[in-house]
């Protein structure tokens, strides 16, 4: 089955390329939404898989809107698409559970392969946003995401926040729970942050989180 996208813009030409082109590649595109409001609503009724969010909304901005999204569809992964790159955009778009954060100047092949790769449970994040997350957590020796450097330069965004929910004593359920996600996703996540830090098991990297943080 198609993936199944909701396109949130201010831009009805922006919105409309989008579209063009993410139905050219084989996704479905259940829905458009000029404004956040318009989006939770969308969200809600139309239950997509994907939500490809513009920061730069009139109203309701895309940061406010992004909790709310992920409550309307709880088993849709978000994206931001957006021109802002500021640090404060960045963080508070994982903060609030993006699963992924792409400027507008990516080509728009990167765009549907960043796509492609949230669906199957992966993060989304555009090079320079990339370098830009790596600097802040180096710059505040992990005390921004908990974790120390050598643990966050091997885990994406959301590795980093399933693994501090791991160290809280969440089981896979009950972080599917508060990160609006599934299951099957969380699941995805912790096999891949086990094969990036070379262990086992859960327990195996919380001990090695701890011996990064003495």
């Amino acid at each position: 089955m198609p993936e199944r996208i909701l396109i949130v813009d201010d831009h009805p030409l922006t919105r409309s390329a989008l579209a063009a082109l993410l139905q050219q590649h084989g996704f479905e595109v259940v829905g458009e939404a000029g404004d956040g409001e318009a989006a939770i609503s969308q969200a809600r009724e139309l239950e997509p898989n994907l939500v490809l969010l513009d920061l730069s909304l009139p109203g309701m901005n895309g940061l406010e809107a992004l909790p709310q999204l992920r409550e309307a569809a709880p088993e849709a992964e978000v994206v931001v698409l957006t021109a802002s790159g500021t640090e404060e955009n960045l963080l508070g778009a994982i903060r609030a559970g993006a699963a992924g954060y792409l400027l507008k100047s990516e080509p728009p092949e990167r765009i549907v392969d960043f796509l492609r790769g949230v669906a199957q449970g992966e993060a989304a994040l555009s090079g320079a946003i990339a370098r830009r997350l790596l600097e802040t957590v180096r710059e505040t020796g992990g005390r921004e995401t908990g974790v120390p450097d050598s643990i966050a330069e091997a885990l994406s965004a959301r590795e980093v926040e399933i693994l501090l929910l791991l160290d809280d004593h969440l089981d896979t359920h009950d972080i599917a729970k508060r990160l609006f996600i599934s299951e099957h996703t969380v699941r995805s996540h912790v096999k891949s942050l086990l094969r990036k830090l070379d262990v086992s098991s859960r327990k195996e990297a919380l001990e090695a989180l701890d011996r990064a943080r003495r």
